[in-house]
């Protein structure tokens, strides 16, 4: 069994302080799944999905009706990804760079950028998920919300309200809408907003029920090239298949589309004359023919319900015998993931790693919306 080594634990704790950090508002608002993560890389675990009942009129009878049989749906969570950020040192380079606390303050540098990059990998990740999963969307591609009012977060509530979202909710945002709602009057006069929060410390206030929070990884969405389509059949509510014809160019998954009145995400891309949407699918009947309006790149910003998106995350799986010579759990206190800090030796030098194990998946999309920017 290795060696823990407490001196460098504290190297670890300490150097947050110095280490520049990116937001991780998703990391921080998604759901950690202890079970989900507790599977192997590349094995999955299912979450089974109930699907929505039907009534009927009770008519006296005397045998009950010969019905209710259901089909049970499952979501399959999957740990994918599995990485080490390593560094190491020869003796010469620790002597060279000074003995005491030259040498220990890189080192402590040095663990906070591993974790630093681990744990933007997995905000990257819950984003992608977040966006790629997300059910419909509001607001203009290219024009970043919150410009003078506060009705995108009503509007993005209105998409959780209809779909059925339950639980805690978030919006996450880039930093161009967080400058926006930190100009907004009625967020930073005490007198409308009730508080100096925003005013004095920059902290965004919940907005409808929703936690705001800001991330790195959101990011600008690629739409592709599509243009001139049309519905080649009528849609009904619920639909998830869109069958298209005529137009040219490309609607990759991520893309949002106007159908009718409402905007929804495209969940499989454009192939062989039709694409898919996310659940639950189409809000309205559409007729045939039907414009189809590909929306442009857009900023992904998203609104989504705490237990909609699944974070399975964990130190990787150490057999017996493995040549860690120390090593220790350690907890990044900004994203709340922990860590394998682990001390391998080599001849006339050392290695240090930190490590970690996770996946991510959307399990609910219709409670997941996107945000326009």
């Amino acid at each position: 069994m290795a060696n823990t080594f407490s001196n460098l634990v504290k190297n670890a704790y300490k150097s947050l302080d110095v280490v520049s950090r990116e937001l991780v508002g998703l990391v921080n608002s998604v759901t950690l799944d202890a079970d989900a993560a507790a599977i192997p890389v590349g094995q999955t675990l299912y979450s089974f999905e109930t699907p929505a009942t039907t009534s009927a009129a009770i008519t006296p009878a005397v045998t009950p009706p010969d019905d209710g049989d259901q089909t049970i749906a499952s979501q399959a969570i999957t740990i994918t990804t599995q990485e080490r950020a390593p560094f190491r040192w020869t003796g010469d380079e620790a002597v060279a760079i000074g003995t005491g606390a030259g040498y220990e303050n890189v080192k402590r540098g040095q663990i906070a950028q591993a974790m630093r990059t681990l744990v933007n990998k997995m905000e990257v990740a819950a984003w992608n998920e977040a966006v790629l999963s997300a059910s419909r969307a509001y607001g203009t591609a290219g024009t970043t919300p919150f410009a003078s009012d506060l009705s995108a977060a009503a509007n993005i509530r209105k998409i959780l309200d209809d779909n059925g979202a339950d639980g805690a909710r978030s919006l996450v945002i880039d930093t161009a809408a967080g400058v926006k709602l930190r100009t907004l009057a009625q967020l930073t006069k005490v007198n409308e907003s009730g508080t100096s929060m925003t005013l004095r410390d920059g902290e965004l206030l919940d907005l409808f029920g929703m936690s705001v929070k800001e991330s790195a990884a959101v990011n600008t969405v690629d739409t592709g090239t599509g243009a001139s389509y049309q519905l080649s059949a009528a849609t009904a509510v619920g639909d998830t298949t869109i069958s298209v014809d005529t137009g040219s160019g490309t609607i990759p998954a991520g893309s949002v589309v106007t159908i009718g009145n409402h905007k929804y995400v495209v969940a499989t891309a454009l192939s062989g004359g039709s694409f898919t949407i996310n659940k639950p699918g189409m809000r309205e009947i559409v007729a045939d023919n039907t414009a189809i309006t590909v929306n442009a790149d857009y900023t992904g910003n998203v609104a989504f319900s705490q237990s909609a998106i699944i974070l399975a995350a964990r130190t990787p799986y150490v057999p017996e015998g493995e040549l860690a010579i120390n090593e220790e759990i350690i907890t990044d206190p900004r994203s709340g993931i922990s860590f394998r800090l682990a001390q391998y030796p080599n001849f006339y030098r050392t290695q240090y790693e930190v490590s970690a194990a996770w996946g991510v998946h959307g399990i609910k999309p219709a409670h997941t919306a996107v945000l326009l920017g």
